[in-house]
C-alpha cells in the first residue's frame, strides 16, 4: 500500500503545486475570480490520482476486490499527501516570494465589495475581519492550517467516490465467472 500511496500521492501533489505555481506567476492577468476557478479546476484533475490510486491498490493488491474501509483508507492517505503538497507549495511561494498577497487580496476584495454596492459601514467591517485575519495568516501555523483546508473537501470527495465506486463487487468478471459452479 505504501508504495501506491506515495505514487498517486506525490503525483497528484506534483499537479497541484505545478498548477499553483503557474497561476500565481501569472495571477495579475489571471484575475482574482478566474484564479479561484483555474484552482478548483485544478484540485479535480489532480484528485483524479485518488480514484487511479484506489484502483490500482484493489488491481494489484486487493486481488480485483477492496472492500470500502480499505479503499477509503487508501483515497484518503493519497489525498492527504497531495494536500500537504499543496500546503508545502503555498507556504513556500507565500513567504519567500509573495509575502504581501494578503494585502493585494483584501484590497482585491475591497474593491469588488465596493463595485457590488457594500455600504460603507459594510466595507469598514469587511476590513476589520480581513485585516485581522492578515494577522494570523502571518503565522505559519495558521497559514498551513487554512491552507490545507482549502483543498480537503474536494479531496475527501474523491476519496469516498472512489471507494464507493470501486468497493462494489463486480458481477461477470472472468474471476466471478470462474467461481460460480455450473
Amino acid at each position: 500500500m505504501q508504495k501506491i500511496v506515495l505514487v498517486f500521492g506525490f503525483l497528484s501533489g506534483a499537479i497541484l503545486s505545478a498548477i499553483m505555481i503557474i497561476s500565481m506567476a501569472f495571477k495579475e492577468a489571471i484575475g482574482l475570480d478566474r484564479g479561484e476557478i483555474i484552482g478548483y479546476t485544478s484540485m479535480v484533475l489532480a484528485f483524479l490520482l485518488v480514484f487511479f490510486g484506489v484502483r490500482s491498490y484493489r488491481d494489484t493488491i486487493g486481488g480485483g476486490t477492496i472492500r470500502f474501509g480499505r479503499a477509503l483508507a487508501v483515497g484518503s492517505l493519497i489525498a492527504g499527501l497531495a494536500c500537504v503538497c499543496y500546503v508545502a507549495t503555498w507556504e513556500v511561494i507565500y513567504f519567500k516570494f509573495a509575502p504581501d498577497y494578503m494585502e493585494k487580496y483584501e484590497k482585491l476584495a475591497l474593491e469588488k465589495a465596493q463595485a457590488d454596492g457594500a455600504t460603507p459601514a459594510a466595507l469598514a467591517k469587511k476590513k476589520a475581519e480581513m485585516d485581522k485575519f492578515a494577522v494570523m495568516y502571518r503565522n505559519p501555523l495558521v497559514n498551513a492550517a487554512v491552507t490545507f483546508l482549502e483543498p480537503l473537501p474536494v479531496a475527501l470527495v474523491f476519496a469516498l467516490v472512489s471507494a464507493g465506486v470501486l468497493s462494489r463487487r463486480r458481477k461477470g468478471t472472468a474471476a466471478g465467472l470462474a467461481a460460480v459452479p455450473s
